[in-house]
């Protein structure tokens, strides 16, 4: 069986870190995943993620992520069932994460996460400039052949 999945989007709010009885750290935090299409003159639509991390991987999130950060989780979709306050059943699905990862620099954020972006340096090396060049390609993408292809067998 597989049950892999790869997302990647910002965090809602700052992990939230708790250890078990047996002392393990869990962290859980949110993911706003942007959908990669939208109806025809309207927004694209943003989906919330509930994500659990464990042990090193809990502690390494807690430690390095923060809200509004853009971050790649790799890991393992789990449906859970369990019952509320009010005794009735409930079903929650979430994203139990293997590996979290950064997706952006520290001077890529932008300032409205806390930080400002770093002045870009200027290019320290710079292509020369070669010949213009003629393609045998047409502007379709295709290249025309001279030759009779009659022989072919389809």
């Amino acid at each position: 069986m597989l049950n892999q999945i790869v997302l990647m989007g910002r965090l809602t709010r700052d992990p939230e870190v708790r250890h078990t009885q047996s002392g393990f750290p869990v962290a859980s935090f949110t993911l706003a995943v942007e959908r990669d299409f939208a109806q025809k003159g309207a927004e694209r639509q943003t989906d919330f993620i509930d994500i659990v991390a464990w042990r090193h991987t809990a502690e390494f999130v807690s430690k390095y992520f923060t809200k509004g950060q853009l971050v790649a989780v790799s890991g393992r979709l789990q449906i859970r069932d369990w019952t509320d306050n009010n005794g009735a059943k409930r079903r929650t699905a979430e994203v139990v994460a293997d590996n979290v990862y950064f997706a952006e620099g520290r001077r890529d954020r932008a300032p409205q996460y806390g930080y400002a972006p770093a002045p870009s340096p200027a290019p320290a090396y710079e292509a020369p400039a070669y010949p213009a060049y003629s393609s045998p390609v047409s502007s379709s993408g295709f290249a025309e052949l001279d030759d009779d292809d009659g022989d072919l067998p389809f």
